[in-house]
């Protein structure tokens, strides 16, 4: 099912024709509302007046994600707050979150991504959409729903947890596609045979499934369970939410919406573009973001990319390849982004807690687990039991605050973490992706 095809079938020609077009309004608008980009403008010596092709791309400096946390709150915003209708925050580097906005033609552009993105899974009239993932602050659940509504399909928001009413409504509802976190999918296959559910005779057909890096393995066994086709969706808060690209039944790469969101790949440590099929750093440029676009945001996820017509839909939109790894040591733990420093900056506020800390990420019946192990002081550790505990429950509720993820603590005694001469090891990932 091809539901925009005069964009996502576009000649590659066309396409750059309108990408240009756009690309050039966007600069102009920036320029003119956001004082921090017309600074960055001039730092590099470009003007609106340079950018004549969507070629000229590459004068624009990039946009990291520090920049959305220096301009916190509203900083980067393009209008007034009281024309925003939705704001989404995740997790920051630091206490921080990172801030993103929705104007109201904004709302409606994520519905058509989204409703592009769940069309091309397979998505058919009398389908009805079990969307398991998480509601509120975390784009993922809205971003769903948008897109749903805007198909005319049913949507059961169920958001993420309560595993058993989740599987009673698949089951007395007829739901036919889920959308959630592919560890999420192996949990609740798992659950189900654990309650005597045979989850293959189950009526889901597709799995929408992202947030969090995952395998061919992984699909494998999540089809193999469900009996389902089980597709990868790609996106990110601060560009749009989900919705970004989206894997048709094909699963030869995740298209991406490039009339919207712009797409290019750059050597991490140059900053040069990379030849087509070559691994790099994902880059985007919102083009019809109105509320908070951003230039050349550098994603920090590696991938690769290709122009070629798809075989398997006819779709001519760019390709890009399951992501392969990050630039930086963000990890994605169910769904959310966790960065050291996060954590490393709530202990360093603590008294008694040392800044010696290693993060253990497991997969315990096929749910992501996060124990944080911290040094304590000499005098804490030889401490009587209960201010230990209190001292271990006030960590383990500072890091919750922070990461909006449920972690377990542990506190070890002084200098029993390994020490490196160069970058410390912070992480030991269990996980088989």
């Amino acid at each position: 099912m091809i539901w925009q095809e005069e964009f996502e079938c576009m000649s590659l020609d066309k396409l750059r024709d309108l990408q240009q077009k756009r690309l050039i309004e966007l600069v102009k608008r920036v320029w003119d509302k956001v004082p921090f980009y017309k600074k960055l403008f001039n730092e590099k010596g470009v003007s609106p007046a340079d950018i004549k092709s969507i070629d000229d791309i590459v004068k624009l400096p990039f946009t990291v994600k520090t920049d959305l946390r220096d301009n916190y709150p509203f900083g980067l915003f393009t209008c007034p707050v009281n024309e925003v209708n939705e704001i989404h925050a995740s997790s920051g580097t630091t206490g921080k979150p990172t801030v993103v906005a929705y104007t109201k033609n904004d709302i409606k552009l994520w519905s058509v991504v989204m409703g592009r993105s769940i069309a091309m899974a397979g998505a058919q009239r009398g389908d009805i959409i079990q969307n398991a993932y998480g509601y509120g602050l975390f784009t993922g659940g809205l971003g769903v729903h948008y897109g749903a509504l805007e198909l005319g399909l049913p949507v059961l928001p169920m958001s993420s947890g309560n595993t058993q009413k989740q599987l009673q409504l698949m089951h007395d509802f007829n739901t036919t596609i889920i959308t959630c976190t592919p560890s999420y999918a192996l949990f609740m296959a798992e659950e189900a045979m654990d309650r005597g559910i045979d989850p293959r005779k189950s009526p889901l057909r597709i799995g929408i499934l992202g947030a969090e890096p995952w395998s061919q393995q992984m699909r494998d066994k999540i089809e193999e369970l469900w009996n389902i086709t089980a597709l990868d969706i790609y996106g990110l808060s601060e560009i749009i939410g989900p919705g970004v690209a989206q894997e048709c039944p094909g699963k030869d790469g995740l298209h991406v919406f490039a009339d919207h969101f712009y797409p290019e790949i750059i050597d991490p440590r140059t900053g040069d573009p990379v030849e087509e099929g070559e691994d790099g750093e994902l880059v985007f440029t919102t083009l019809t973001k109105e509320a908070l676009p951003l230039i050349r945001y550098r994603t920090g996820d590696i991938t690769s990319i290709t122009y070629d017509k798809c075989n398997a839909c006819g779709r001519t939109l760019p390709r890009i390849s399951k992501l392969k790894g990050r630039t930086d040591d963000m990890l994605i733990v169910r769904g959310i982004n966790v960065f050291p420093s996060q954590i490393e900056s709530v202990l360093l506020d603590i008294k008694g807690a040392q800044p010696h800390y290693q993060l253990v990420i497991d997969r315990k019946h096929s749910l992501d687990t996060l124990e944080v192990q911290v040094e304590v002081n000499e005098d804490i550790f030889s401490d009587e039991i209960k201010k230990l505990e209190d001292l271990q429950q006030h960590i383990q509720r500072e890091i919750e605050a922070v990461l909006s993820l449920k972690v377990d603590v542990s506190l070890v005694e002084p200098r029993s973490l390994s020490r490196s001469m160069g970058k410390a090891k912070r992480v030991i990932d269990n996980r088989n992706i």
